[in-house]
């Protein structure tokens, strides 16, 4: 850097324009702020379209992309052309930003001048406007372009990926000419985003079988919560595995998605075990998991234990961080402390949330403080959910609290119109208390408004691979075997005496 400010010193004793080799200089340090202040002081004749371009580029290399936008605006304003070069690096900071207005004009700019779009431009238009969420310019700009290559169809499919159009997006890729790891990973993604983990864990494993392309970090990362929310723990493992032969467990993204997987699956020590070998790389959502972890698991006490440790570490706590400390005073009936986390929120400029309230009715519904609970959800600042009504009702089943039930039960029918299992709850508090006209009455709506209850569903893990079951399916391709099997256990299971009760 010092040699940079001699040699500029000399320029400016001597009347010297070594603009050019000045702001190469910078770029390679690299000093992008220093060789754009240096570039918009310089006189007209030094400031070219072609140094706009190179500090431009370093902004989109170097994640300065507001940087980036601002100095396209000051090329302008000095009525510098820009190029097809210029509308490239700046298409990709408004897609980084993002920036869809300030990308938008840049188009049309780009049109008014009547400057051609060759591959690069084009890509990275379609880039920005995907990445906004402009999905109808998106595609527009993709039909018109007369050769796609895979970056092309990689960022249409990401762009209806992220925007929930997975129909759009399986699509795309399916009619894609060639694949790489961002098409598949955009597609696991996608799937685990929206919550179709069942479709994300396939597209993984057809990737894995077909071997076009081999899983990244990202692709990793993204499939271990598909696994963590279908307790795949063995597929989890074996992306485990595969993420420790490839050094991707160096990856704190992926140590955190291992971590969330073995503790949602209930393998807590494996999950701990994970925990204390992150070491100082551990960031709160690290934390966060193996609290949520330990609380639902039965370790409530360690959970409140792992809070504490992380607080004398200096680990500023956020929203997720009392679900789990909440949910671990609901599971050790912990009351008291319970008030006192949930009130100790606003010490960390926190606003408690649904999944808080839910947790603090749970809590005192538990303990028995059904009217507390009531007044609790009176006095929310946000209009009550169905969870926060159904943790009361099922509350009031508990301790036989009929008046309550109905009012949660009111208020559920409205939210959750489709759902029996609110009418069978009433019903059944109705039967513990003997209103037996209640009973009846419960079963009359239901029927009326022709609701059946949905049938059972179960999964199970085998050789990785999920097999999902309804309650009397016939639609696996297996279920003659299954169901053969079954009548075998049945009838071996009514040949054995059993012993008089």
């Amino acid at each position: 850097m010092n040699s940079v400010r001699q040699l500029q010193a000399h320029a400016l004793r001597q009347g010297l324009d070594l603009t050019h080799i000045l702001v190469s200089k910078l770029l390679e340090l690299p000093d992008v702020g220093y060789a754009r202040r240096l570039l918009e002081s310089a006189g007209a004749a030094a400031a070219s379209v072609f140094l706009y371009n190179k500090i431009l580029q370093a902004c989109s290399a170097n994640g300065l992309h507001l940087q980036g936008v601002a100095l396209y605006a000051a090329m302008c304003r000095r009525a510098r052309a820009p190029n097809p070069h210029s509308f490239t690096f700046l298409f990709a900071a408004c897609a980084a930003v993002p920036a869809p207005a300030a990308g938008r004009a840049a188009h049309a700019q780009l049109v008014k001048l009547g400057l051609p779009m060759d591959a690069y431009v084009s890509t990275s238009l379609l880039d920005m406007y995907a990445k906004s969420g402009l999905l109808p310019q998106a595609r527009q700009v993709f039909d018109g372009m007369p050769h796609r290559d895979t970056p092309a169809w990689n960022s249409i499919i990401g762009g209806h990926a992220k925007a929930g159009e997975l129909a759009a997006a399986r699509a795309l890729f399916e009619a894609m000419p060639m694949r790489n790891v961002v098409s598949w990973t955009s597609m696991v993604s996608g799937y685990a985003q929206n919550c179709q983990y069942e479709e994300a864990v396939a597209i993984f494993t057809r990737m894995w079988a077909e071997g076009e392309a081999k899983p990244n970090e990202v692709t990793v990362a993204s499939v271990l919560p598909a696994c963590a929310n279908l307790c795949a723990l063995e597929l989890g493992k074996k992306v485990e595995l595969y993420a420790m032969e490839n050094g991707f467990t160096k990856n704190l993204f992926v140590s955190n998605a291992l971590l969330e997987m073995y503790a949602k699956c209930g393998s807590i020590e494996r999950a701990r075990e994970l925990f204390e070998e992150m070491g100082e790389r551990r960031n709160l959502c690290s934390w966060n998991s193996m609290i949520m972890g330990l609380a639902v698991h039965g370790g409530w006490n360690q959970a409140l234990e792992l809070f504490h440790k992380m607080r004398a570490k200096g680990v500023v706590p956020d929203d997720i961080t009392f679900v789990g400390v909440l949910q671990a005073c609901t599971h050790g009936g912990l009351v008291d402390q319970g008030r006192r986390f949930f009130g100790s929120m606003v010490d960390f400029s926190l606003s408690p949330k649904l999944q808080h309230y839910g947790c603090m009715v749970d809590l005192l519904g538990r303990a028995g403080l059904l009217q507390e609970a009531y007044s609790l959800v009176q006095s929310m600042p946000m209009s009550p959910d169905s969870v926060i009504w159904g943790a009361l009702l099922g509350a009031c089943s508990f301790h036989g609290e009929v008046e309550l039930a109905e009012t949660a039960a009111g208020f559920l029918f409205e939210l959750e119109p489709w759902n029996p299992g609110n009418y069978v709850i009433l019903s059944n508090i109705y039967a513990s208390s003997g209103r037996w006209e209640g009973v009846a009455r419960a079963w009359r709506k239901m029927k009326l408004v022709q609701r059946k209850k949905a049938a059972g569903c179960s999964s199970i893990e085998i050789d990785g691979g999920l097999h999902k079951f309804l309650v009397g399916d016939k639609s696996h391709p297996m279920s003659h075997q299954i169901y053969a099997v079954v009548d075998l256990l049945l009838a071996h299971m009514t040949s054995v005496p059993h012993p008089p009760l």
